[in-house]
C-alpha cells in the first residue's frame, strides 16, 4: 500500500490523457467528414487521426487499464465496499468498446470519407463525456 497513492496519481494522469484522445478524435472525424471532398485536407487529418489514436490514445488506454488493475490487485477488498466499483468497471468496459470503435471508424473513413454525417459524429462524441461523468460520480460519491 506504500505505493498506492503514486499508482493512483499515475492512473488519474493516464485517464486524463486517454479521455483527451476520446474527446478529440471524434472532433477530427467531424472535420474529416465536413471536408470529405478536399483530398489535401483529408490526407492531413488522416495522419492526425492515426497519430492521436496510436501514439496518445493506445498508450494512455493501456496505462489507465494497467494502473487500475494494479490498484484493484493491491486493494482487492474494494470489491466488497459496495456496488459502485462494479458500476465503474462496467462503464470502463464501455469506454474500452468506444475506444475500439474509434479505431474502426478511423479505418473506415480512410476508405469512405463520406461515412456517417458530421451530426452523427457530434452525437457520438458525447458518449465518452457521459461515461466520464458516471465514472467520476462512482469514484467520488460512491452512491451504491
Amino acid at each position: 500500500m506504500a505505493y498506492y497513492s503514486w499508482i493512483l496519481a499515475f492512473h488519474v494522469m493516464s485517464f486524463v490523457s486517454w479521455m483527451a484522445m476520446l474527446f478529440y478524435l471524434p472532433r477530427l472525424f467531424i472535420y474529416h467528414r465536413e471536408n470529405a471532398d478536399t483530398k489535401a485536407f483529408t490526407d492531413i487529418v488522416e495522419v492526425q487521426e492515426y497519430k492521436l489514436f496510436k501514439y496518445i490514445g493506445v498508450p494512455a488506454m493501456w496505462a489507465t487499464v494497467l494502473s487500475g488493475a494494479t490498484m484493484l490487485y493491491i486493494n482487492s477488498g474494494i470489491f466488497s465496499s459496495g456496488g459502485w466499483i462494479h458500476a465503474k468497471l462496467l462503464a470502463v468496459f464501455f469506454l474500452l468498446a468506444y475506444h475500439i470503435s474509434l479505431n474502426s471508424i478511423r479505418k473506415t473513413m480512410i476508405e469512405n470519407p463520406h461515412y456517417k454525417t458530421s451530426k452523427w459524429f457530434r452525437l457520438y462524441n458525447e458518449v465518452p463525456t457521459l461515461l466520464m461523468i458516471f465514472i467520476v460520480i462512482m469514484v467520488v460519491i460512491k452512491p451504491f
